[in-house]
């Protein structure tokens, strides 16, 4: 099937915008100029002048399916994931049960391949159920097709775990991706230590309880040589110790989600769950430093960490929420909306580290591109026309951010995975 994208414009390396048509043949992108004929095409997509980039690239996702799929499924999420212009995503092994043997993750890829609308490349986890000492068969899931391991909503308590686990993923070419938290530090604090904290009456949670185990980790893969990835980055001292690391030439790359680029602890309004996310909302300084560790190439990519649940399970105290926020259907527009429009990021940065710069780094070499021969991953953003982020208009099962009701610029008009229109605003 051959398609036309015209009138759209897409970035130079100079942050211009360039108008051009977009020829996509047999799934990839054919070729890149103006004046095609339409009439020699199956199909014809009008950009009206917005946006054209590649797909967005997404390492850090929660689908919840199998085990939890009244909070979503690999079929919803993958749809939410396409509405916010994603065409590659990487789903957590937090599932039940695990995928930690080779038939298990077998399982969960049989309905990725039969469900999913975007590509999903599913995480294996570190250790047997999770939270065990119990290596897993790193070989084996690797062959199985995992994209790389890690115990993402558990951080690894033990260091000879953790070092092993390294060792066996350096022999396996394969990535490290860590959720970092000594639970020895955790207290059962479900929000930043601080002063809104404080006020609300709820135990907090410091940023030692996550950056001690980063600092840890960060020699452990000095002494292994793995390729070690730090999840959803919240604090300074985490910020300082990965760039020394990366100073020291440790093969170490990071993460930051939106919601701790966007939002502190002090906006905070009450004691409710929506609020409540792992890492959590952190201090001003914590912010400054995140923004920082980005810019100067500390901090290599931002990701959603998508994480639904229930309304219900989410509509209650601190105390008894479960931790998690929503995020793929808005993260590049609230990215756009905060930075760009506000002239922090330029929109070329944005691009980099919402597509490039993941994909790059975990060496996906047909993702991210907006090349020639490239499979044609597209998004097509509106970056005009203001809208309002309206819960009831979500494709995910769930609408746990407190986000509603923001004004947002870049919304997805259109998401293309392998040539194929797999989410249109004006209907799928």
């Amino acid at each position: 099937m051959s398609t036309l994208i015209k009138n759209g414009k897409i970035l130079s390396h100079e942050n211009q915008l360039t108008s051009v048509d977009v020829w996509i043949e047999a799934g990839k992108i054919h070729a890149i100029g103006e004046n095609f004929d339409n009439e020699s095409f199956d199909q014809v997509v009008d950009a009206k002048g917005q946006l054209i980039t590649p797909g967005l690239v997404d390492v850090h996702v929660h689908f919840r399916e199998p085990g939890f799929t009244y909070k979503e499924t690999i079929a919803t999420g993958s749809l939410a994931a396409a509405r916010g212009g994603f065409t590659t995503v990487c789903a957590m092994p937090n599932l039940d049960p695990v995928p930690d043997t080779v038939e298990k993750f077998q399982a969960v890829q049989e309905i990725i391949d039969r469900d999913a609308v975007v590509k999903v490349l599913q995480y294996a986890p570190i250790t047997e159920e999770l939270r065990s000492e119990t290596l897993v068969d790193q070989e084996g899931l690797k062959k199985a097709g995992a994209f790389a391991f890690t115990n993402d909503g558990v951080g690894v308590q033990t260091a000879g775990t953790m070092y092993l686990a390294m060792n066996e993923a350096a022999k396996n070419n394969m990535a490290i991706v860590a959720h970092t938290e000594d639970e020895s530090l955790l207290f059962d604090g479900v929000m930043h230590k601080g002063k809104r904290s404080e006020e609300l009456g709820l135990p907090g949670i410091m940023s030692v309880t996550e950056s001690s185990q980063i600092a840890r980790d960060l020699l452990l893969a000095e002494e292994t040589g793995v390729h070690y990835h730090v999840c959803h980055v919240s604090t300074k001292e985490s910020v300082r110790v990965i760039r020394e690391a990366k100073q020291a030439g440790i093969h170490v790359t990071a993460e930051v989600c939106p919601h701790h680029l966007v939002l502190v602890d002090e906006d905070i309004p009450e004691d409710h769950g929506f609020w409540k996310m792992n890492p959590p909302l952190r201090a001003t300084d914590d912010q400054k430093a995140l923004i920082e560790g980005l810019l100067d190439g500390t901090i290599d990519c931002i990701s959603t960490d998508h994480a639904p649940h229930g309304t219900e399970e989410k509509c209650q105290s601190f105390v008894h929420s479960p931790f998690g926020i929503v995020g793929s259907e808005y993260a590049f527009q609230m990215v756009y909306t905060n930075f760009v429009k506000t002239g922090i990021f330029t929109l070329e940065q944005v691009i980099d580290w919402m597509a490039v710069k993941p994909a790059e780094i975990f060496g996906l070499e047909a993702t991210g591109r907006l090349t020639i021969g490239a499979p044609a991953d597209l998004a097509i953003f509106d970056l005009e026309t203001e809208y309002v982020v309206d819960d009831k208009q979500f494709l995910s099962k769930a609408v746990n951010t407190p986000f509603v009701g923001w004004k947002l610029y870049g919304d997805t008009l259109y998401t293309f995975v392998d040539g194929k229109l797999v989410w249109q605003k004006d209907g799928r």
